[in-house]
């Protein structure tokens, strides 16, 4: 099953949050636009695989964490 772009976007906040950055400390760390991370989270762009590959380096998770669904995910659905 392909992720929505929601799902995407609410992968990337919780990770975000987890570890306690904000969009723009993301951004500075994945080499983006704070507005383009805002936007990602709120399901509004399709991310190239590029981008996706800077976040999850500098979330410290992999591409794949932001694009499968967790167990919980799983049920919830």
């Amino acid at each position: 099953m392909r992720p929505t772009l929601k799902q995407i976007g609410a992968r990337v906040l919780a990770y975000r949050k987890r570890i306690g950055l904000t969009q723009e400390e993301l951004a500075e760390a994945s080499n983006l636009h704070r507005s383009y991370v805002s936007q990602l989270e709120r399901g509004l762009v399709n991310p190239s695989f590029q981008s996706l590959a800077r976040i999850a380096t500098a979330l410290g998770v992999s591409v794949c964490d932001l694009l499968c669904p967790t167990d919980v995910e799983e049920a919830e659905s």
